[in-house]
């Protein structure tokens, strides 16, 4: 499979689809790029070349004994862009603490090569509940989740992914068998990364990496997201970067790759078609 190393020697699995405008796609904890595959086969449908890659410590990536944090994340991202030879043009679709990379990629290395952005249940700009960000949630939650994977980690995310999935809410079903995957994929992560990323995404404040959004952004969330609630994070993220759509996807869960695919990658293809 193709890999690339990092800066600090990391080995990072990545595929491709199709040929054209380049749009990287990065996936959300604790799955895997592969959570990505109908979108990425409807943007080589239509033109586009689409790429996608297991964060470190995740899927068929090397788990790393460190660098789970945002500056790091971002690094990679920008070690990939280097080693695809990626100049301009480029593409970027962050899916739950998927946006985080590309915020920070934004601050951090300047947009290089940026053209468009969308951030997908995304947990820009902040989750932590503070004084300043009342919307977002209490640091028990967080610890809970921390205590719930310490205790159990294969117990946890069974339950986990109901939530995740919006199991019995008001938003599209999936079946058992997506659940499954998701299960199934996150005991092949590496249990501190896991641990880690978690941290990362829930005490990382991206509101100063705001600014640096100077590309067309597009904003997806779902309204019933449990995992990542749309006031603090896309409904605030879309109000504080210049310009930005907001599109809602009403009563659907965070789970938005799965739950309503088709409108998903057709929202994508027809917002990156638009803004090259």
């Amino acid at each position: 499979m193709p890999q690339f190393k990092t800066r600090d020697d990391t080995a990072i699995r990545f595929k491709e689809l199709g040929e054209g405008r380049p749009v990287i796609l990065i996936h959300g904890w604790p799955l895997s790029a592969d959570s990505w595959d109908p979108v990425m086969m409807h943007l080589a449908e239509n033109g586009m070349r689409a790429i996608a890659y297991d964060r470190r410590g995740f899927g068929a990536s090397d788990h790393a004994p460190g660098g789970y944090d945002y500056d790091t994340f971002s690094d990679d991202l920008a070690d990939l862009i280097a080693h695809l030879g990626l100049t301009d043009n480029i593409a970027l679709a962050g899916f739950s603490m998927g946006g985080g990379e590309i915020a920070r990629y934004m601050s951090r290395h300047g947009g290089k090569g940026v053209t468009a952005a969308a951030l997908v249940s995304s947990v820009v700009p902040y989750m932590l509940k503070t004084d300043d960000n009342p919307d977002g949630l209490p640091d028990a939650t967080f610890q809970e989740m921390t205590q719930g994977m310490k205790d159990d980690f294969r117990a946890f995310f069974t339950g986990f992914f109901k939530d995740f999935y919006g199991v019995g809410g008001p938003g599209t079903q999936v079946s058992d068998e997506e659940r499954h995957w998701a299960w199934l994929t996150t005991m092949k992560a590496s249990q501190y990364a896991t641990l880690q990323s978690a941290a990362a995404f829930a005490y990382t404040d991206f509101r100063p990496d705001l600014p640096h959004f100077k590309v067309p952004t597009l904003v997806i969330h779902g309204t019933n997201d449990q995992t990542v609630p749309i006031d603090a994070t896309g409904r605030a993220a879309a109000q504080h970067i210049e310009g930005a759509t907001l599109i809602e996807y009403a009563d659907e869960p965070h789970a938005v790759f799965a739950t309503v695919t088709d409108r998903l990658k057709t929202d994508l293809a027809e917002f990156f078609a638009a803004n090259i």
